[in-house]
Order: structure tokens, then sequence, then C-alpha cells
């Protein structure tokens, strides 16, 4: 067995899990499926990765000493559908992930239990993680599920593709146990 894992380095490989989700969403759509909406109420990509970005941007910019919800974030313009191209989608999609990964990767363990603030309801930076971590993957869903309705027979799995899941238990059993993150084979 390997040696014991971190509680920031098991959170950070979820999130950069959740992340190659996304790429790898966005990278199988042209501009025009970025910006697709399935109706007046729904969201596109471009929209959800717009709205991401203003979240980690907000969130994750000076935690220690402004709250979560920075004055200049305007959260309700996030929602308005614009049309973006891949280009400018990625660059505002490298911009959050770019802003949670500098501030992430200058925590430290004694760091978790620090409070910080989100709309000054009081957060340990762990529970401020959980929230966020559960938040992106809730919108990482919806990027993969807009693609997949995009995309249908086009579409190219991320994980075990359907079918496959017999054959990939038993590899998996056919190997001595071991210790390692769930995406070190997808």
């Amino acid at each position: 067995m390997k040696n014991k894992i971190t509680t920031l380095e098991s959170v950070s490989k979820e999130f950069n899990y959740y992340k190659s989700l996304g790429e790898k969403t966005i990278g199988q759509l042209s501009d025009a499926e970025l910006n697709w909406t399935l109706n007046e109420e729904s969201n596109s990509v471009a929209t959800i990765v717009k709205h991401l970005s203003g979240n980690m941007l907000s969130r994750w910019t000076n935690i220690f000493n402004e709250d979560g919800e920075k004055s200049w974030r305007n959260r309700d313009q996030e929602f308005n559908n614009d049309t973006w191209d891949k280009e400018t989608i990625l660059e505002h999609w490298n911009k959050g992930w770019d802003c949670f990964f500098n501030t992430f990767n200058q925590l430290v363990e004694k760091d978790l239990n620090t409070i910080i603030y989100i709309r000054n309801q009081g957060h340990t930076v762990q529970e401020a993680l959980n929230r966020q971590l559960a938040h992106y993957a809730y919108h990482m869903g919806q990027l993969v599920f807009i693609g997949k309705l995009i995309k249908n027979t086009d579409w190219q799995c991320l994980s075990i593709p359907k079918g496959t899941s017999g054959d990939f238990n038993a590899s998996k059993f056919s190997k001595e146990k071991s210790k390692t993150h769930f995406t070190e084979d997808l």
C-alpha cells in the first residue's frame, strides 16, 4: 500500500477529475453546440462556464481577508446566455480554475480549520472546499448531460462505456489490491 494521502491531496484529485470532465466535454463541442440551449430556462455550456468562472474568481480570491461573495461579482449577469466562441469559453474556464488552484495550492493542512466567509456565513476552509466541490460537480454533470444530448451517438464516453462494466471490473479484480485514485485508469 502507498503512503497515507493528505486531505488536500485527495481533494485536489477530485477537483482535477471534475475539471477534466468539463474539458473533455468542451473539447467535443463546436462553437454553436457550446451555445445551444434546450429552452429559454436552460443554460448553455458557455453560460455554465461563465457562472463557474465567476464563482471561482469570487470564492477563491483573497479568501482569508475578504468574503467569498465579492462586491464586484455580478452573478445574475453570469446566467445571460451570451454567445461565445470556444476560445472565449476556454479563457473564462482557465481564468476561474487558475484562480481556484492558485489559492488551493497555497493551502496547508492547518488551514482546513480556519474560518472564512461566504455571504457573511462562516465556513471552515474544509467546509468551503466541500461546498465548492459539490457545486462544481453539479455543474460538470450538467455540462456532460448537455454534451451527450447534443452529440448523441457521436459522444465520446468519459468513463466506462455502456456494456463494458463486466470487462472493466474483471480487469480491476485481476490485479493486486492497491491504493490508487479511481481516475488513474480512466
